[in-house]
């Protein structure tokens, strides 16, 4: 529980959360800023105790979730290594052994003598997620370490990630990097006001997820824009739902009160304002009410739920329209392919492939032809 006001001084931060993970499980915990998280990590942790009910976590636990991953600043980074291990019941001897292996990761070689204190948090961040990670946990808990770091060390991350979980730890990862959170996660729960919203395939509980946050954005955002949007046609056809690989007609009803000169940009998304793909096209409005038609021949787009965002900018850089979603609109077709473990899912279209193969060497290698004249010479031969 948690004080909130005076009016209604309490709150439950988390409420009926009730979840099994199997040993070797990669799970990931998409929410908002506040749904309660970092306190179910704190709590699988027991740095926080629930007011009711219980947690049952066996095995060693390398968890990463504030910045410093309950380092001591006044300690070097080597004696912070030695203390975490011994917190984790690893011997000296064992922790020695793995510590150049942490020095290599985190790229502290001249300042592991340091305290760390003195690090950046770059520094800082890259050292707890290696004492965490290469102190071979039964199960890794990670908070937002992949959202924090740069590109080359998120990469970094989401290998040393793959290497574990090969391994057979159990992962934990709570990110709003909902991209690095589907490369790695088999398996998503999506904590909502505090409650556990949705459980299963992470793919599933990411596109619930991202449709509520588009929804709240279409019925919630003032757009207040110089170009007023006065009406959203999809497909004059009718057809309320399209499919994959088939065309899409969007027909803009746009009223200014002056003449504007600037580029029209309409994406298509299904995430929070990223789009998947998106098309622009130079354009002068002149005084009243215009109509804009754009033809898109063929959306590489996977069966679900997408939004189209509109944004216009003028020539002297002002927004016109701001970047906001306009209209809905439904794809059935193929599902995505699901992605190796650790590659990270940039975009989410469907492209059609053809695949063909030519005759090969037989799967029997040790399949010989009688006639030694036309068997083809060995290597040792």
């Amino acid at each position: 529980m948690g004080r909130i006001n005076r009016t209604n001084p309490w709150r439950w931060v988390l409420r009926d959360i009730d979840f099994e993970i199997q040993p070797g499980d990669a799970v990931g915990i998409v929410g908002i800023n506040g749904a309660g998280k970092t306190t179910l990590l704190k709590i699988l942790t027991q740095v926080m105790y629930p007011t009711s009910g219980k947690v049952d976590l066996t095995g060693k636990v390398g968890a990463l979730i504030e910045l410093r991953g309950g380092m001591h600043p006044d300690l070097s980074g080597r004696e912070n290594a030695l203390l975490y291990g011994s917190l984790m019941g690893l011997g000296r001897k064992e922790v020695v052994r793995r510590f150049d292996d942490i020095v290599d990761f985190a790229q502290l070689a001249g300042a592991i003598d340091r305290q760390v204190k003195f690090f950046s948090s770059g520094m800082q961040m890259r050292l707890g997620f290696a004492i965490a990670a290469f102190m071979n946990p039964d199960v890794l808990l990670v908070d937002e370490v992949l959202a924090v770091g740069d590109a080359w060390f998120q990469q970094r991350c989401l290998d040393r990630i793959r290497d574990v979980l090969q391994q057979g730890t159990t992962l934990v990862l709570v990110s709003h990097d909902l991209a690095s959170v589907e490369s790695v996660c088999r398996r998503g729960l999506w904590i909502r006001n505090g409650m556990l919203n949705a459980d299963g395939p992470i793919r599933d509980v990411l596109a619930g997820y991202r449709k509520s946050v588009e929804e709240f954005s279409f019925e919630n955002l003032n757009h207040g824009g110089i170009v007023r949007i006065i009406e959203v046609q999809l497909n004059e056809s009718g057809n309320p739902i399209l499919e994959s690989h088939g065309f899409l007609d969007i027909k803009l009803l746009l009223q200014t009160f002056e003449r504007e000169r600037g580029r029209l940009y309409i994406g298509v998304s299904e995430g929070p304002g990223t789009p998947t793909f998106l098309v622009s096209t130079e354009l002068i409005l002149e005084e009243g009410d215009t109509t804009m038609r754009c033809h898109i021949d063929n959306i590489p787009l996977p069966r679900g739920r997408y939004f189209v965002w509109i944004c216009m900018e003028a020539v002297d850089d002002r927004k016109l329209i701001p970047w906001h979603p306009a209209a809905t609109f439904e794809v059935f077709g193929s599902d995505l392919d699901h992605a190796p473990l650790g590659i990270v899912r940039l975009s989410s279209v469907h492209v059609k492939s053809d695949w063909s193969q030519d005759i090969g060497f037989p799967l029997d290698a040790n399949v010989v032809n009688d006639n030694d004249s036309e068997r083809p010479a060995s290597p040792v031969d």
